[in-house]
């Protein structure tokens, strides 16, 4: 079977949604997101289409022209990386499509957890943590951010400052407490109905 008509790896699927990292959207859940996550996202998929993948286009394009695409590493390298590109348009196009914005600072002075809050609670030994609770596409564990459908989120969501929730884990269900809740101002000239 000539080289042309097999796969490089079975990992190497068109499938593949580029964001393989990240949980699914729940079954008839919204793709929640914050209008600066939306943005971040929508700026790497113009980059994508914009910038990356018609330098690729080129290189591909250049190195097709050189001979022998079987033993060609600029060839091969270049098509790789374009199928990587061109899931992970995919993947953000379709992301982007169910994205359901929702600005938490309309939040501002609340003390009840929404979408876009940030929580400082204390566990049952008394240790305080604070987490970010923003959409799945855009919280990252490193900053303190947890998407919406975590277990933390779940269990604060709709509490207030005060409240004690059940929050389930592994090793049993325990009790945190919420100590403060706050969001990020609304943008100067924004409509304040």
């Amino acid at each position: 079977m000539s080289k042309a008509f097999t796969k490089e790896s079975d990992t190497d699927s068109d499938d593949d949604d580029g964001g393989a990292a990240l949980p699914p959207l729940p079954a008839g859940g919204k793709n929640y997101m914050t209008p600066a996550g939306y943005a971040r996202l929508r700026t790497e998929l113009l980059d994508l289409m914009d910038n990356e993948r018609p330098k690729v286009v080129e290189a591909v394009h250049w190195a097709a022209k050189n001979g022998d695409r079987s033993e060609n590493g600029d060839y091969l390298y270049g098509k790789k990386r374009l199928r990587e590109i061109d899931r992970r348009i995919r993947f953000l196009t379709k992301r982007l499509e169910v994205a359901e914005v929702t600005d938490p600072s309309v939040h501002h002075g609340r003390d009840q957890v929404f979408f876009g809050a940030t929580v400082r609670y204390a566990d049952e030994s008394g240790d305080e943590r604070e987490v970010t609770i923003l959409g799945i596409d855009e919280a990252n564990s490193a900053e303190a951010q947890v998407s919406w459908i975590s277990p933390i989120a779940r269990a604060l969501l709709k509490a207030r400052e005060g409240d004690v929730v059940k929050l389930a884990t592994p090793g049993g269900v325990h009790e945190v407490e919420v100590l403060a809740v706050r969001y990020p101002a609304p943008a100067s000239g924004a409509d304040s109905r």
